[in-house]
């Protein structure tokens, strides 16, 4: 059985996780339509700071986040001095953090989807009088639905794992930002704390597990609903 304080950790990962994948997930479709179909100057320079936090060290990247959103930062100072926000040391800045690392998981995916699409359905829509708009909500979103789909659940289940991003920008706050990866973390560092570690573990197994086989099956589901 899980300790209140391992369950706590369970329930933050999951509200983080949440939080990171649904605000991230409507610049993610944007990001990927703009990929996939967009033809302007600085393109590749997009796609690399999309793919960024692939190849970056995670440490890195919240030392980034740090320096851009905390409270010393041209961002962080400005946000808590003129509506009162405040990502470091908070559970929202573990989401940030999650949401900043996972993005690409989303983006790729999304946008792999969207090259699938035949452009000839593209083209008759076009023909048939349908604006941008009615092409992106009529056409490219259902067509893309699974990929969405894996994408949100993927990057769900990887931000569920996020660790050197969350501790460096956040830093291991009981009850506000330690997560299962710094909960685990911080039962191996103290004496004793095996049991609790090798608890742990085997839940973060389960759980990324668990993620990536829904992202299969919602994916396929989704396809087998709509015909493809």
């Amino acid at each position: 059985m899980l300790s209140e304080a391992e369950w706590q950790a369970l329930a933050l990962s999951l509200k983080i996780s949440l939080v990171a994948v649904g605000v991230a997930l409507p610049f993610a479709v944007l990001a990927a339509l703009a990929l996939a179909r967009g033809r302007f100057p600085g393109r590749a320079l997009l796609d690399g700071l999309v793919h960024l936090p692939l190849v970056l060290p995670p440490v890195v990247m919240g030392y980034l986040l740090l320096v851009t959103f905390g409270t010393r930062g041209p961002l962080g100072g400005w946000l808590l001095e003129t509506f009162g926000i405040r990502f470091v040391f908070s559970w929202t800045g573990a989401a940030l953090a999650a949401a900043v690392v996972t993005f690409p998981f989303q983006v790729r995916a999304i946008r792999l989807a969207i090259e699938a699409i035949d452009p000839g359905l593209m083209q008759a829509a076009e023909t048939l009088g349908a604006g941008p708009v009615d092409r992106f909500v009529n056409v490219i979103l259902p067509l893309a639905l699974p990929g969405i789909i894996a994408g949100a659940i993927t990057a769900f289940a990887a931000s569920l794992g996020e660790f050197g991003a969350i501790i460096t920008f956040v830093s291991n706050i009981p009850g506000e930002t330690r997560t299962i990866p710094l909960a685990i973390y911080t039962a191996i560092q103290t004496p004793g704390g095996e049991a609790a570690a090798a608890r742990l573990v085997a839940l973060a197994i389960m759980l990324a597990c668990l993620g990536l086989v829904l992202s299969e099956v919602a994916a396929r589901r989704v396809r087998t609903l709509m015909g493809q």
